[in-house]
């Protein structure tokens, strides 16, 4: 659209400048109110952006886009969690463009990882400035790379995101662009939420794809979705957009990996691109509901007569913050196979012992691996003293700190390596929902791995500290020796089976088992 030549800003014949007066007939008048009124209205009548195909085109919304700017402007908070190359970005702008037009004195924020980003968001709100009436624009006071300043005293500004970055102004709306890739979110978000929300009017919109679950972004939206704070969410799917369909999808993932499509496209979580495993496994990760639950404790199989378990246990304080944890692990199979989890804040070091034999007894008296750091030293003391467990990890017989294993450096480097080997490979097989989660956390950090700020790594320890048993000496003996009772086992059988008579098989006791064989005999168990 062609405006007059004379009231433009700077050569820019399509940007009014500050000072003109501008006369509306009652048409543009009530046009103005019915702009002022409706976003999406103005958007589609009175905007244009770059088409790669077609150059510049009317900005037509389509079904989803319609609904995140009534979403923006119904609610004070956003959290935008959205398929790669949706329009989020580019309908967020928009929305910016309408809310300075309509709303005089107020500042916008526009701020992304990088300081270059986030100018191009204003490069492309000046676009669509430029295809918006003359009677529909305040007139521009100042317009650079960085900033625009309205005649109605409205602006917008550019910037990094930091912790000084809105030092100093009253932000009357936020939008924070690609938040999940934001280095060191949370000290920022820390530093400029008390500037945003010290106006009662103020808002604030996020927008970002999955960057894994480490981060400020997850932490936002997973509170917003259990409806925890004062964000409300909005999502928008791949298949949402016009053209992807299953084919999109077939091809999309042939080109990338299944993988990075979940993350980039299917607003999949998966972990952060520095944990341990990686994120093609953990996304092959499958967790499964327990077949019991009680107190913290999950039973995901029964225990089996004649397999060999392993428990490892991580003990806390018991005040709220880290958790005490056990995981039972059946090694009778192939790959090993989570079959019972433990996980309590709250539960005393005094009184774990007794719960760690209750449910580790039927699992075959399960060999019993504490890490003894303060509390653990404890708990295991009173489980091989006081209760007399039979089956807990002894390393040594010198002194009591022997009982259990000494969380060293080079254990960890051992467990860490080996876990990843474990679960990569296929080799180990773990189904609980905590353990998973705590997995897609844990991050590297310097020359070792621990979970990420804000996180949880307790159940993730009992993998490692197992995956570190597996390599030792005593698993070896352990092992040799169940394969050579299977063994002994199966050759007796084959001996019985030599020796006795077919049909039916009767000891005299009373049986109360029995089942009947292909030839409608009944066979009396023991």
């Amino acid at each position: 659209m062609v405006q007059p030549k004379n009231e433009g800003y700077l050569g820019n014949t399509l940007v009014k400048r500050s000072g003109i007066e501008t006369k509306y007939t009652d048409q543009e008048m009530q046009e103005y109110v019915k702009c002022s009124q409706d976003p999406c209205h103005f958007i589609e009548n009175y905007t244009q952006i770059i088409s790669l195909d077609e150059g510049m085109v009317p900005f037509k919304l389509r079904g989803y886009q319609d609904k995140l700017i009534e979403h923006y402007n119904s609610n004070r908070f956003n959290i935008v969690l959205a398929s790669r190359q949706s329009g989020k970005s580019i309908t967020s702008c928009a929305y910016l463009l309408w809310f300075l037009l309509f709303n005089p004195e107020v500042t916008v924020a526009v701020l992304a990882n990088k300081g270059a980003i986030a100018r191009e968001m204003i490069a492309r709100m000046v676009t669509m400035l430029e295809s918006v009436p003359f009677f529909l624009q305040p007139g521009v006071k100042i317009l650079n790379k960085g900033s625009i300043e309205f005649a109605n005293d409205s602006k917008v500004v550019a910037a990094a995101t930091s912790s000084s970055s809105i030092r100093g102004l009253s932000i009357n709306l936020l939008y924070l662009d690609e938040f999940a890739f934001v280095d060191d979110a949370e000290t920022f978000y820390t530093a400029t939420y008390p500037v945003v929300t010290s106006g009662k009017d103020s808002k604030v919109i996020i927008t970002s794809t999955a960057n894994g679950v480490g981060n400020m972004f997850y932490k936002i939206y997973e509170s917003a979705v259990h409806n925890q704070s004062e964000y409300k969410h909005f999502l928008i799917n791949w298949f949402d957009v016009p053209g992807r369909d299953d084919e999109w999808k077939k091809e999309t993932i042939a080109n990338t990996s299944e993988a990075q499509f979940e993350q980039e496209y299917g607003n999949s979580f998966l972990g952060t691109g520095n944990t341990l495993i990686n994120s093609n496994t953990l996304l092959g990760l499958m967790a499964k509901e327990p077949d019991w639950n009680k107190d913290g404790v999950k039973v995901y199989e029964k225990p089996k007569e004649g397999h060999t378990y392993i428990t490892t246990v991580d003990v806390s304080k018991g005040r709220g913050i880290d958790y005490s944890t056990f995981t039972i692990m059946d090694i009778s199979v192939k790959p090993f196979r989570q079959v019972c989890t433990y996980r309590d804040n709250m539960i005393s070091p005094m009184l774990f012992p007794d719960l760690i034999a209750k449910y580790t007894k039927p699992y075959n008296e399960s060999l019993v691996i504490i890490e003894n750091n303060a509390e653990g030293g404890m708990v295991a003391t009173q489980l091989h003293y006081d209760i007399e467990y039979p089956n807990v990890f002894v390393q040594g017989m010198s002194k009591a700190e022997d009982i259990g294993v000494t969380m060293t450096k080079r254990i960890k480097r051992i467990g860490c390596s080996t876990l990843k080997e474990l679960l990569e490979e296929n080799r180990m097989s773990i189904c609980d929902r905590d353990g998973i989660t705590e997995l897609m956390t844990f991050i590297s950090k310097g020359n070792s791995f621990e979970a990420d700020r804000g996180f949880h790594d307790d159940m993730v320890m009992n993998l490692v500290l197992f995956s570190w048993f597996v390599t030792t000496d005593h698993f070896y003996h352990l092992t040799d020796r169940q394969v050579k009772e299977l063994l002994y086992a199966e050759q007796q059988k084959t001996i019985e089976d030599d020796i006795l008579p077919p049909g039916i098989f009767d000891t005299g006791q009373n049986n109360t088992e029995s089942f009947v064989d292909a030839d409608g005999d009944r066979w009396f168990l023991d």
